[in-house]
């Protein structure tokens, strides 16, 4: 499985040095929105990083969808929940609690 990157400049710069190459630079609420339904389109994507004030600024039913799913896992980087959150993503995606 591969990973993407959804966010300005600014934020997938340093995910493009490291060798990822599906890489979403958005400048707008509609390419945002743009960048989540394509991957979610695809199979062969298994996380997506994204700005948190991008996930923000996704329509409900656009949320729901991502929070329902899951696989892509979305993983809002930068955020406050920090590792609890991602715990909890690993958890509901592969079904065991990798910190036990």
């Amino acid at each position: 499985m591969k990973m993407a990157v959804i966010g300005d400049m600014d934020f997938v710069m340093g995910f493009m040095l490291a060798g990822i190459t599906d890489i979403y630079e958005v400048k707008s609420d509609e390419e945002i929105v743009k960048a989540v339904q394509d991957v979610l389109k695809r199979k062969d994507i298994g996380v997506v990083a994204i700005k948190p004030e991008f996930l923000k600024k996704l329509p409900v039913v656009l949320k729901r969808e991502i929070e329902e799913r899951v696989e892509p896992i979305f993983i809002a980087l930068g955020a406050t929940g920090g590792v609890e959150e991602i715990r909890e993503k690993i958890r509901k995606a592969i079904g065991v609690d990798l910190w036990k």
